[in-house]
């Protein structure tokens, strides 16, 4: 029988990598368009950034310090999303010296903490309904292996897109702006696709 830390590790894991809800895994890939493997140590800080931001809105979503709408919430995922892919293309094209290079990579990071703060509200619905009746004590270990589980999935997340651009730019010898272009551009145009889907339940 699996220990209450295994049961949410697992839970955490998986509902960051289900493919039917995928808004947060394209955020993660939008957030790693700019990026090559070389900097994998860059882009394993940025998913911890996302996943500081988020378990903090987790848990005080959970405990029921703030209150969650979640039809705010669930178009708010995607506009993340657009932001961080039109951030992509404009930050890249004028990152022309490393010193501008640097204050990017430092604003994506903020990016990253802002944005988990909104996904981190879209975690909590889910991890509300999955929370075991008669576990009430053991709320702290059941959001730490929430978020321990869903950290993992990102950096697995991570892991594949790094080595898909390795692939396209070094293998196909295709050039960083154009595989950034299309990384962000379908990014953008998913999201969008969300937004207008998800915008009625909010007006």
């Amino acid at each position: 029988m699996q220990s209450v830390f295994q049961t949410y590790l697992q839970l955490g894991f998986s509902h960051i990598s289900d493919l039917e809800g995928y808004d947060h895994i394209l955020f993660i890939v939008a957030l790693c368009a700019i990026y090559q493997l070389r900097e994998w140590k860059s882009v394993a800080l940025l998913a911890t950034a996302f996943t500081i931001g988020h378990s903090i809105t987790l848990a005080l979503a959970v405990l029921g310090v703030i209150p969650v709408n979640a039809a705010w919430i669930e178009f708010l995922i995607p506009v993340t999303i657009a932001l961080t892919a039109i951030y992509n293309v404009v930050a890249h094209r004028k990152a022309g010296s490393n010193r501008v290079w640097d204050r990017t990579m430092k604003v994506n990071y903020g990016f990253a903490a802002l944005f988990g703060l909104i996904h981190g509200m879209g975690f909590s619905n889910f991890l509300r309904s999955s929370l075991m009746p008669g576990q009430e004590d053991q709320l702290v270990t059941q959001l730490l292996a929430f978020n321990i589980g869903v950290e993992l999935g990102q950096l697995a997340i991570v892991a594949v897109v790094l080595m898909l651009s390795a692939v396209a730019l070094q293998l196909m010898r295709v050039r960083q702006r154009e595989w950034n272009l299309f990384i962000s551009g379908g990014a953008f145009g998913l999201a969008l696709v969300m937004a207008l889907e998800r915008v009625g339940a909010v007006l």
